[in-house]
């Protein structure tokens, strides 16, 4: 190739930096499939802000995104498991697995969730709002973030287990993630109680380094 030809732009290259960190460690195959789960939730939050979560039924969701109810279920297991499930995990876990080995945990997950927070802040907050408003009004939703395999609970314990090199967490490792992960799921619910208005990445901040201090002055 002449090296003073320009080299062409891969096709459908995502502009969006959050897409981009998304799509990087996927193949083609899996590249579409990310994109078909992504067109599936977007219909689905534009339905609910139109007719409510529980007037919203799969059906009419799957006709929206152009898919058939099957094709739901194969990304989805169920309506309140798309709004409780998102793609950001195995962004997170692999941005906490190249922190630095010694560094410690708590400084890990803060730095790399306020990372991430802004470029969601900057490129995808109305799906951030809508997702944490439903989250909140919704009860079904608000008892089943708990129990959805994705929590940050299940994330960090994940990356602990991981970056030790161990098969099976240890009882420090269980309580270090259950704290953290329920400080962050506080966290982001005090922020779509308030509508969004507050700086989510501050809250996460000062809710972090709440626990720094081990609850100074509380």
């Amino acid at each position: 190739m002449n090296a003073s030809q320009p080299t062409a732009a891969l096709p459908d290259a995502p502009t969006n930096p959050v897409q981009a960190l998304l799509e990087a460690p996927l193949s083609l195959r899996e590249r579409k499939k990310l994109k078909t789960r992504q067109t599936v939730r977007r219909e689905a939050y534009r339905l609910f802000s139109e007719q409510g979560y529980e007037n919203t039924t799969v059906e009419q969701i799957a006709a929206a995104a152009e898919v058939s109810p099957s094709t739901f279920f194969r990304y989805f297991a169920t309506k309140e498991d798309l709004v409780l499930t998102d793609e950001y995990d195995p962004a997170i876990l692999a941005a906490l697995l190249e922190r630095p080995a010694d560094e410690p945990f708590l400084q890990s997950c803060r730095t790399v969730l306020i990372g991430l927070i802004h470029q969601l802040l900057e490129h995808e907050r109305r799906e951030m709002v809508t997702r944490m408003r439903l989250i909140t009004e919704v009860p079904a939703l608000r008892a089943g973030l708990s129990r959805s395999g994705s929590s940050p609970h299940e994330l960090f314990l994940t990356a602990l287990t991981r970056r030790a090199g161990v098969t099976e967490p240890t009882y420090d490792m269980r309580v270090t993630a259950a704290t953290l992960g329920a400080a962050a799921t506080e966290a982001v619910l005090q922020w779509a109680a308030g509508g969004g208005r507050e700086d989510i990445a501050e809250l996460v901040d000062r809710t972090y380094a709440l626990l720094e201090s081990g609850f100074a002055g509380v």
